[in-house]
Formats: structure tokens, C-alpha cells, sequence
């Protein structure tokens, strides 16, 4: 049960983008002469993907859509989302992620990305702020049949990374994963994966009754205490099975 992967969610933990994706959900239903509260949209949307997000609001408000109808709202959005990012003098990434992956490069860690967002939007995110070279594998919402808190997302991480990766015979008990939503770590943790919270989205209290380890910001997670815990649980492992 050696630590082998670091598995990171995309928005929330690398960059900070949640607030754009709120404001262009609220103009969509505001085109259908519909609403919706801050309160509702971290009830249902906070660590799920657009299209189960949107859904889940249109059918609270009785609102059946066609499947080529909701496709073409989320086609508007995602295009809507690349211009807003066009806008930004400076990408929202969270402070620490930088020393973070030095760290896990040093230790000789792999990395990837599981997240709702669509593909296109994590691989223009982490191409403009020269992150994507770090990430051997991306797994992302348009590619999945469920959203999170279903964990197919993390499974489908450790298969493709063995695949990249042969000789490295990953297993989910080798991977760490790094979420900032209650879902996220529900998703993780379904995957038979440790996780990390990191309360950028929700507070403290609430991740560390969920999560195994939590902390306020990525520069508080502590590595070497991480990989012991790691270390400890296989050796313990191994000498059960003597």
C-alpha cells in the first residue's frame, strides 16, 4: 500500500474557477425564466459535472428538456466559460499547488487530474498555466457515464496510468487524492482511495469528518507524514499476511 499516484481534482483544488461557473449557470437559467439561490447551486452542483447540475435544477423547477437541447445549453457554456477565461489577466490557480508538485516530482509520485469539467476546459486550464506536463493522466467529465460522488472517474485514472505506466502495477490503495468538495471525497473514498480535504470550497470541520486527512490550504499537507501512513499501512499489511 505504498504511495504511488497523487490524483487531483480540477475545480477547487487547482484552479479557482467555481464562481464563473455559478454566474454561467445562473445566465443559463435566466434564459429559461428560471432561478436559482446560492444555497441550491452548492446543494447540487458543488463536485458534480455541468450536465448533472443543470438537470438536477431543470427537473426541480419541472423542466423536461430534451437530450439534444441540454447539450446544445452546455455547448453554450462551455463556450461562454472560454471567453471569460480569455479575459483574466492572470489564471485563478491556488497558491501552494506549485511547491506541491515539486514535492510529489522529487519523491518520484505520478500524477493526474479526475474532474467533472469538460476535457477541453482542463486541458486549455492547465496548458495556459504551463501545469499539463505534470499530469499523466486526465480523466474528465464528458468521459464518464456518472458523475461524482460515483467513483468510475478514479478507477478509470488507475487504469489508464496502468497503462502509461506498466512496471508501476497501481492499485486504488496506492493513490492519494486531493478533493475540496464533499462529493469529491465521497467519490474517492468509493474508489477504496485516501483522500485529502482541502477546505477551499467547504469549511474545515465539515471536510475533516469525511476526509482522512484535511487541510486549510495545499501548503499545510505535510508529504512525509502522508507517506508514512502509507509506508505503516503496507507494512502492517504484509506482516498480516505472514
Amino acid at each position: 500500500m505504498n504511495l504511488k499516484t497523487v490524483l487531483f481534482d480540477f475545480n477547487g483544488v487547482i484552479v479557482n474557477d467555481e464562481s464563473i461557473h455559478q454566474a454561467l449557470i445562473e445566465e443559463i437559467l435566466l434564459g429559461e425564466n428560471l432561478r436559482t439561490s446560492a444555497q441550491e447551486y452548492r446543494e447540487v452542483c458543488l463536485g458534480r459535472n455541468n450536465r448533472t447540475c443543470l438537470s438536477e435544477i431543470l427537473s426541480r423547477r419541472g423542466r423536461v428538456v430534451s437530450e439534444d437541447y441540454l447539450n446544445q445549453l452546455l455547448a453554450n457554456k462551455a463556450v461562454a466559460f472560454k471567453q471569460q477565461l480569455e479575459q483574466l489577466e492572470k489564471l485563478p490557480i491556488y497558491p501552494g499547488l506549485a511547491d506541491l508538485i515539486s514535492q510529489l516530482q522529487a519523491t518520484g509520485l505520478v500524477m493526474g487530474v479526475v474532474s467533472g469539467a469538460l476535457r477541453e476546459e482542463v486541458e486549455l486550464i492547465l496548458n495556459h498555466a504551463e501545469l499539463a506536463q505534470f499530469f499523466s493522466a486526465i480523466v474528465a467529465g464528458d468521459e464518464l457515464p456518472a458523475s461524482k460522488p460515483a467513483p468510475e472517474g478514479y478507477l478509470l485514472a488507475v487504469e489508464r496510468l496502468n497503462q502509461k505506466y506498466p512496471d508501476l502495477q497501481l492499485q486504488p490503495s496506492n493513490c492519494l487524492v486531493i478533493e475540496d468538495t464533499l462529493t469529491g471525497i465521497e467519490a474517492a473514498k468509493r474508489a477504496e482511495m485516501q483522500v485529502v480535504g482541502v477546505a477551499n470550497t467547504y469549511p474545515f470541520h465539515m471536510l475533516q469528518r469525511q476526509a482522512h486527512w484535511t487541510v486549510d490550504h495545499l501548503g499545510e499537507l505535510e508529504l512525509e507524514r502522508v507517506e508514512q501512513v502509507f509506508s505503516e499501512a503496507s507494512s502492517s499489511a504484509r506482516v498480516s499476511e505472514c
